[in-house]
C-alpha cells in the first residue's frame, strides 16, 4: 500500500507541476503576442503632426541615421520631431538617429528639425546625441490632427 500510496503522491505533484509549467507558458506566450503589438503615435515632420508606428524594432546603438529630437522640457503639446521624412532627401525609412532637446530659457513649440537648428543656433536649447537610445519608426502617414 505504501509503494502504490507513493506512486499516487508522486503522480499528483508531476501533474502539478505541469499544470504549472503549462500556465507559465500560455502567459509568457501571451506577452510576448501582447510585446509584439505595434502602436501607434504622432510627431511632428515640417510644421505638420505625422503617424507613427512603433514596433518592436531596436537598432544597434550609434546606428540610427535619420535625425530625431526629443524635448526634455517642452511646453505642452509638444511631441517629438523628426529631422527627416519620406520622399525627404536622406530619409533612411525611419531609423532614428536620438537626440534631447532641453531648453535653456521659456520653452515653445519645435515643430520641425529646422526650428531645432534654429532654436540651437540662438542659444535657447542645448541638443545633446544620445546614441544609445536610436531606434526604428517608420513614419506612416502625413497631416494628422
Amino acid at each position: 500500500m505504501d509503494a502504490v500510496s507513493g506512486l499516487a503522491q508522486r503522480g499528483a505533484r508531476i501533474a502539478a507541476i505541469s499544470i504549472v509549467v503549462a500556465g507559465l507558458l500560455v502567459a509568457g506566450l501571451s506577452q510576448v503576442a501582447f510585446g509584439a503589438e505595434p502602436g501607434f503615435g504622432k510627431l511632428f515632420l515640417n510644421g505638420q503632426v505625422v503617424g507613427t508606428v512603433v514596433p518592436p524594432a531596436q537598432v544597434a546603438p550609434g546606428t540610427g541615421r535619420d535625425p530625431f529630437y526629443k524635448v526634455t522640457n517642452g511646453v505642452s503639446g509638444q511631441l517629438g520631431v523628426a529631422g527627416v521624412g519620406p520622399g525627404g532627401p536622406g530619409y533612411h525609412g525611419g531609423d532614428w538617429q536620438v537626440f534631447t532637446v532641453t531648453f535653456n530659457k521659456a520653452p515653445y513649440l519645435l515643430t520641425s528639425g529646422s526650428a531645432v537648428a534654429a532654436a540651437e543656433a540662438r542659444g535657447d536649447v542645448t541638443v545633446t546625441r544620445h546614441p544609445e537610445q536610436d531606434f526604428r519608426c517608420p513614419i506612416t502617414s502625413t497631416a494628422v490632427g
